[in-house]
């Protein structure tokens, strides 16, 4: 596939639609490297910040991401908004689409399309607004554990937080409030998120498969945010870490790994492959 592919060159061919954070690349604290260091894997930098590697794959991983690429119409499918998307150097050719900000942002060729930013816009009056749910969650918050707090592309909220001080219980009560108002709660890493209930990785990766063509989508993801991707695609992949992991989260066509960590990033990628027509 060339990174321009699209239409009759794209027709009967599947699109492959993944998270990125903890479902192909990895930081440091989460690669889970639990062999013995002469046995752990060569790793790729695949991200850096404020001149700082940050997120890796595995050399192998990144083999096969450039060989699938070929094959098939690869779409990264992030809650990572457009600016922080961009600071991912992902190998092979750069996808001619992806999906940011949970969905709220479709690029193409690297720009936001102003088509569909709209027709989000349209959807998100069906819910509370977004001023509502970020003052919830600060009065809620503790200044102990509250490290930072962002709003993303105007679309959502999050904070990051000191995991070991946070209660238990937090994250559940600010589900339990945020979703009579038309918003879910997620918990990733140290971030967590509020996204309002129309803004879905599925619906924006289903108008590029609409775009491009593809007669199949295959799909990968590890947290709540990307469990309607996983859901509404033919054929899917979580790893054994993350929130779907952990809540038990199944579909029949999804098909949990036992690896964990950037190996499981690895394994995603193989089986991705292995499952694409000849």
């Amino acid at each position: 596939m060339t990174p321009h592919s699209d239409g009759a060159d794209a027709a009967g061919r599947v699109l492959v639609a993944s998270d990125l954070d903890r479902t192909l690349i990895y930081s440091a604290a989460a690669l889970e490297l639990t062999m013995p260091d002469a046995r752990a894997p060569r790793l790729l930098c695949v991200e850096t910040y404020e001149h700082k590697p940050l997120s890796f794959m595995t050399e192998e991983a990144a083999g096969l991401l450039d060989a699938l690429a070929a094959r098939a119409v690869f779409v990264p499918a992030t809650t990572r908004t457009p600016e922080q998307y961009r600071r991912v150097r992902l190998p092979g050719p750069p996808p001619r689409y992806a999906v940011c900000a949970n969905g709220g942002q479709l690029l193409v060729d690297g720009e936001s399309d102003p088509e569909w930013r709209e027709r989000v816009r349209e959807r998100l009056t069906e819910c509370a607004p977004l001023a509502q749910v970020r003052a919830h969650m600060l009065r809620q918050a503790r200044p102990e554990w509250l490290l930072k707090e962002r709003v993303a592309d105007g679309l959502f909220a999050y904070l990051v937080v000191e995991r070991s001080l946070l209660p238990d219980t937090w994250v559940k009560e600010l589900a339990a409030w945020a979703g009579p108002q038309g918003w879910s709660v997620s918990l990733q890493g140290r971030k967590i998120y509020a996204v309002p209930h129309p803004l879905t990785k599925s619906a924006a990766v289903a108008e590029v498969a609409r775009r491009a063509g593809t007669a199949r989508t295959f799909a990968a993801g590890d947290s709540l945010l990307d469990a309607d991707l996983l859901g509404a695609a033919d054929v899917a992949w979580r790893p054994a870490h993350g929130e779907l992991a952990d809540s038990g989260w199944q579909r029949p066509h999804v098909r949990a790994l036992t690896e964990r960590g950037v190996l499981a990033g690895e394994t995603v990628l193989r089986r991705m492959s292995a499952a694409l027509p000849v």
